[in-house]
């Protein structure tokens, strides 16, 4: 089970939580459990999210396992160019 830190939008899709826990190996079977979950998220996640596992931000790497408990962040994703 991981502990997951919402950033402000996604709090309400989570009935105000600032922090859930979700049973989820990687980050691809965290995106999915969570529109599953909480079905308001589904549109944050696919504008794009970045996700920070212990200080470290993945952006594409989708197939990376969520350690256990490691400190988890969904960001909203920042584009640059």
């Amino acid at each position: 089970m991981a502990e997951i830190h919402l950033w402000g939008a996604l709090r309400p899709a989570a009935d105000g939580a600032s922090v859930i826990s979700v049973d989820a190996k990687t980050i691809r079977e965290l995106f999915r459990k969570l529109e599953e979950d909480y079905p308001g998220m589904a549109p944050h996640l696919a504008r794009g999210v970045a996700v920070s596992i212990d200080g470290r931000i993945y952006r594409d790497d989708w197939g990376r396992e969520l350690p256990e408990g490691a400190e988890i962040y969904l960001l909203p994703r920042i584009q640059g160019g």
